[in-house]
């Protein structure tokens, strides 16, 4: 009988082998048809015999297409505009070099003077904000039944102008629209009129004061009441990591209307938004922004450059509306060129006004930024400004915030402490309701053993929840801080990325293709904490259920999970969180070995002797869990009938 069992299950196990076998032939059958049957289809496309005719009628369409657009343009005095060579006009002050392109009279260049870009282990070449000849800057027009955008002419350069005192100079870049005749004296024309500052002040001289005069326009626009006006580029790859600069660059707006910033989403499709001060395309710690004075609307977009081939980051592209009253002659904008700082952003005003560029810096929610605008910030700078190094500083920043958090830590300690010491008292209650249909009656009497010990169950995760704040706003602010971009700290060579001691010939999914020594002794060290933190608890949760899994998630799987996320992070905020948990420990340690378990149980023995009146909270939470024994009483009663 059990041979023959065994052979049924065999038979049963060949069958199903068998038909996944013809499955899987069948349908590889299919695939290999289906491909065969598109390389056939594509060949007789190719093979087919040349339509001459429709070849040349589409050509036909195409020359005559052109001529329309060319006689439109001579029309206008344009043709030779859109042929013309091109010139590249430069102005330096004390932070940037701007390139001007008499082609679309646009920016095609942002040079950083302070900056350096992370390029095969050197920073020798300085970061500039606009991919050279990736630029697009140009308002659409319609002339007869042809549409054409100015970033196709050449328009006529004047400048740079330097002011009486020095403090700034001016390009000013024409496109007239149609020649002046004796039958139209008002002749059409764009200008731009660009100014660049050098006053010395970050906060102004990454500005360049943009602004768009224009005559007789309307009746070349798309719509009479909107200019419709493109701006597109492509961002420079900068950093060492391309995953995170990459998942750092985006679209970002501001509107004070809703009293917010945001950005789009990653998945590439166009988003509309309406009634914007600025729009920002952001790198991971450099940013292009147009602000407005009045508000304007913009559809944004952007595409991911490919890591495998590096040579810039993301594509943006806005297409910016503005409003626009027949008969108004400009229109006040402002670029920033600069770095993501969140000291230069903040003093930032335009037109005597505040625009909350700052906003790009991504501090967190409004809690979390209010630690890292009004606490972290002010520390680091005030240890940057007295000459420290940046790895001293971190260690400066991670006690200060241990002893900020140190009272907290006692708390939670002392209520660990005092959960250990009426553990006895909690075996014996657990022995006299064993059932499960006890639990509300084990429940009501815990909470009342607690009651009289003076004994807070949720003592020990408050204060750690409390903490949760700091720890998020060190989270935000290290990895967005361009104070660390390119500091070395022993052997981190930038603070602001990743630190490797081993590259590896292979990649490893959601770890990478290096070691990161910093990653893996903060990983370390959150083993020894989680360790330690779950010995101290494993008086208060043995035999609960679950308590084998607790441990495994709390000292094994977190560290490791640690492990893989922060591989590829901030050096620096790997640092911070490897001496927070080395503080965290030796700060235990000294409280272990000050506080008598003794003692404390002598002091809630006590206090449970005492005669204790009940807070609002627990006579509620008693009050539920009379009624809820009372519905289950009324359950058990029906099932038993």
């Amino acid at each position: 009988m059990i041979g023959g069992d065994n052979t049924i299950k065999m038979d049963k196990k060949t069958i199903i082998g068998l038909l996944l076998m013809v499955a899987v032939f069948v349908g590889y059958s299919f695939y290999v048809s289906s491909e065969q049957e598109k390389v056939a289809q594509t060949t007789a496309e190719l093979n087919k015999p040349i339509d001459e005719y429709q070849i040349i009628k589409e050509a036909e369409l195409k020359e005559q297409q052109r001529i329309k657009s060319e006689k439109e343009l001579a029309e206008h005095g344009l043709n030779n505009r859109s042929k013309a060579k091109s010139e590249i006009i430069d102005v330096k002050n004390n932070y940037m070099t701007i390139s001007f392109d008499t082609k679309g009279g646009k920016i095609t260049g942002a040079e950083l003077n302070k900056y350096t870009r992370y390029a095969a282990d050197q920073r020798n070449e300085l970061v500039n904000l606009i991919k050279p000849g990736s630029a697009y800057f140009g308002i659409d027009l319609q002339m007869g039944e042809n549409a054409f955008n100015t970033d196709d002419f050449i328009f006529d350069c004047i400048g740079p102008i330097a002011s009486e005192d020095g403090t700034s100079a001016t390009v000013i870049m024409t496109l007239p629209l149609d020649e002046l005749t004796e039958e139209d004296p008002e002749h059409a024309y764009i200008k731009y009129i660009y100014t660049i500052n050098n006053t010395g002040d970050e906060s102004k001289d990454y500005l360049v004061d943009f602004d768009l005069e224009q005559k007789n326009l309307e009746k070349y626009l798309v719509s009479s009441n909107e200019i419709i006006l493109w701006w597109r580029n492509k961002s420079m790859h900068n950093e060492k990591s391309f995953t995170n600069e990459s998942t750092a660059s985006t679209i970002m707006f501001y509107s004070h209307s809703e009293d917010e910033s945001d950005e789009i989403e990653a998945d590439g499709s166009r988003e509309h938004h309406r009634n914007l001060d600025w729009i920002a395309l952001k790198q991971q710690y450099f940013s292009s922004v147009l602000i407005a004075k009045s508000v304007v609307h913009g559809g944004l977009c952007f595409w991911t450059g490919d890591e495998k081939n590096p040579e810039f980051v993301k594509n943006f592209e806005a297409r910016v509306i503005i409003p626009h009253a027949e008969g108004q002659l400009n229109h006040e904008f402002a670029f920033y060129y600069g770095p993501n700082d969140y000291n230069v952003l903040s003093n930032i005003t335009f037109q005597g006004r505040d625009y909350h560029v700052d906003e790009i810096i991504p501090m967190g929610g409004w809690l979390i930024g209010w630690l890292n605008r009004y606490l972290t910030i002010p520390i680091f700078n005030w240890l940057k400004d007295n000459g420290l190094g940046f790895g001293l500083i971190i260690l400066i920043l991670t006690i200060i915030v241990k002893l900020i958090i140190l009272p907290l830590t006692y708390k939670s300690y002392m209520s660990t402490a005092k959960m250990r010491a009426i553990r006895p008292e909690m075996e014996e209650i657990n022995k006299k309701y064993p059932n499960k249909d006890d639990a509300m009656k084990k429940q009501q009497a815990l909470m009342e053993l607690y009651r009289k010990a003076g004994v807070s169950p949720m003592g020990g995760c408050l204060p750690l929840l409390i903490q949760m704040p700091i720890l998020w706003a060190m989270f935000r602010f290290f990895p967005a801080s361009i104070e660390l971009r390119g500091e070395s700290f022993l052997w981190a060579d930038d603070l602001s990325s990743y630190d490797s001691v081993l590259d590896l010939p292979f990649s490893i999914p959601f770890y990478g293709d290096h070691v990161s020594l910093f990653a893996l002794l903060m990983a370390i060290s959150l083993f020894g904490y989680s360790y330690i933190s779950y010995k101290q608890q494993a008086a208060t949760t043995a035999g609960q259920p679950g308590a084998g899994v607790m441990k495994f998630m709390m000292v094994y799987f977190m560290p490791v999970m640690m492990l893989f996320f922060f591989n590829s992070y901030s050096s620096g905020l790997c640092y911070y969180y490897f001496l927070s948990q080395m503080f965290t420990m030796l700060i235990m340690y000294i409280i272990r070995r000050s506080v008598d378990d003794n003692k404390v149980r002598e002091r809630l023995l006590a206090n449970a002797s005492k005669p204790r009146k009940k807070s609002k909270f627990q006579q509620r939470y008693e009050e539920l869990l009379k009624q809820q024994q009372e519905q289950l009483n009324r359950e058990q009663r029906r099932q038993r009938r």
